[in-house]
């Protein structure tokens, strides 16, 4: 170890406070902050911290900017006739089956907001089958390649990317090999690890944790960009013939898994980049509009935007920025590729402040009860900007969009809601198929659904396992006409056949 030269690197870029405990530690904690300090580019770093501090300061209002996303690039599944979405889907089956389509799960987080210390994906909201997200979006896979072999005869695979973060890989890999990888063939299930950025504070200098360790974070689910590059995962594509990547995110339990509707409209709209919205609930809902910029495509953040804006209607009575994020997208392998190559280090970091442990000039730890520090990150979305033929498709809140955020007891975004989202989805089915459900409110908003008699006043829970229906298809034959109490529907391993368990 060359102290001497490291010290000098050190200093050129003002961080020699790095190693002011140096003679304080042994020798393995020596070796240790040596390697990590080592493998810091501390120009690219200051680089970065400039232009994210730099951005910061200028941000200003956006209104006089936006404009909404060109209708002709826009779809949606409420306004798109019944022929078209068949012809969609159609499509998309026909890509998977063809074995053409991966899709890439971005579960880089910790459950710290849901009070639990393990990955979001091992979360159970406790749903009648216990299943957790990660055993949901693995079931799914399950179920689309199998719909994609009856309708064309040729069973495709759907490699599962999973980018996990320092603190999430080795608990998702021992999660995934204790449950046999839910049924998934381990070699078409990727964990690959983003990157982490040292903590830095106002002044761009380094946070020292302890003596011997710098402070770091993940960064971002826009650090996907380099991962994708550094673990080789644009070449295991290229071996696997994938042309097409879906990428979302660990929390929304209603995710559809390579949903095929999608696929399809975005190869009809010949799109090398998508992203799936829905429409905000109220005009100033704290989400992020796509729109564009300047001519280009992006995120705008509602703090960017006034309350005029954000109230701006149509001729039609629609809000004009109204098409929600909500971190489902759709890439091409080429535009994954042409990112990695010619634009990921043009990405411009956010900037996040923190209360971030230090230890001080004296060497005591401190836990600062404000943010004293820096973490940066980028947005899977910032890439936006850079496609060429952009598209964007609408869905439907109630069906595709319940994210995992906080603990019960918290408004929106917990366990409750969504299990309650991911059960009121699956009596829809039941109702679209037939069948006659105790709980008469249960019906509000099917058409065709209504309750059973004399069932009294039990809660009609209806669970619905994706081994046996991905998006309600192929419930009629099973439900049809049966009046059904609280139940659980799985596929019987044995049989392979569907099962309906009553439930207590």
């Amino acid at each position: 170890m060359d102290i001497s030269e490291l010290s000098a690197k050190l200093a050129q870029f003002g961080q020699e406070h790095l190693i002011q405990f140096w003679s304080e530690l042994n020798e393995d904690e020596q070796k240790r902050l040596f390697n990590d300090l080592k493998g810091i580019d501390f120009g690219l770093l200051a680089k970065g911290f400039r232009r994210a501090m730099d951005n910061s300061s200028n941000a200003v209002k956006l209104d006089h900017l936006l404009q909404p996303v060109p209708v002709h690039l826009q779809g949606s599944v409420e306004r798109c006739s019944n022929e078209q979405l068949t012809a969609y889907e159609h499509e998309g089956l026909k890509q998977i089956s063809a074995g053409k389509v991966g899709v890439l799960l971005l579960a880089g987080g910790q459950g710290t907001r849901l009070g639990v210390s393990y990955p979001k994906g091992m979360y159970n909201v406790g749903l009648p089958s216990g299943k957790t997200l990660y055993q949901l979006q693995a079931e799914r896979i399950r179920k689309i390649e199998e719909l994609s072999e009856a309708r064309f005869g040729q069973r495709g695979t759907v490699p599962w990317y999973i980018m996990t973060s320092e603190h999430t890989m080795e608990p998702t890999r021992k999660f995934f090999a204790k449950h046999g990888f839910f049924g998934l063939n381990e070699r078409n299930v990727v964990f690959f690890e983003q990157s982490v950025i040292p903590c830095v504070d106002v002044d761009g200098k380094v946070i020292l944790e302890d003596k011997f360790k710098i402070a770091t974070a993940p960064d971002g689910n826009g650090g996907l960009y380099r991962a994708l590059g550094q673990n080789g995962m644009i070449d295991d594509m290229d071996r696997r013939g994938i042309d097409m990547i879906h990428v979302y995110c660990v929390d929304n339990i209603l995710v559809k898994m390579a949903d095929p509707v999608f696929v399809g409209f975005c190869l009809e709209k010949n799109a090398n980049c998508g992203a799936k919205v829905v429409k905000k609930a109220f005009p100033e809902e704290p989400v992020g509009v796509i729109c564009q910029v300047n001519g280009v495509y992006q995120v705008v953040e509602y703090s960017e935007i006034s309350s005029e804006t954000a109230n701006r209607r149509n001729s039609d009575g629609e809000l004009t920025f109204n098409a929600g994020n909500i971190c489902n997208h759709f890439f091409s392998k080429e535009f994954l590729k042409t990112l990695i190559l010619e634009h990921e280090q043009e990405l411009i970091y956010h900037i996040a402040k923190k209360k971030i442990p230090f230890i001080d000039a004296n060497g005591v730890r401190q836990n600062p009860a404000t943010p004293n520090g820096i973490k940066m990150e980028k947005f899977v979305f910032d890439v936006f900007q850079f496609s060429t033929n952009f598209a964007v498709w609408e869905v439907l809140r109630e069906e595709e969009f319940s994210p995992l955020k906080n603990a019960d007891g918290a408004p929106k975004d917990t366990p409750t809601t969504s299990r309650g989202d991911l059960l009121n989805l699956h009596k829809q089915f039941a109702l679209r198929a037939g069948a006659k459900l105790c709980n008469s409110e249960a019906t509000n908003g099917a058409s065709n659904g209504h309750a059973a008699a004399g069932c009294g006043q039990l809660k009609a829970v209806v669970e619905i396992s994706p081994l046996v229906s991905y998006f309600g298809e192929g419930l009629t034959e099973l439900l049809g006409g049966k009046e059904l109490n609280p139940a659980s529907i799985e596929r019987d391993p044995t049989t392979g056949q569907p099962k309906i368990t009553p439930l207590p």
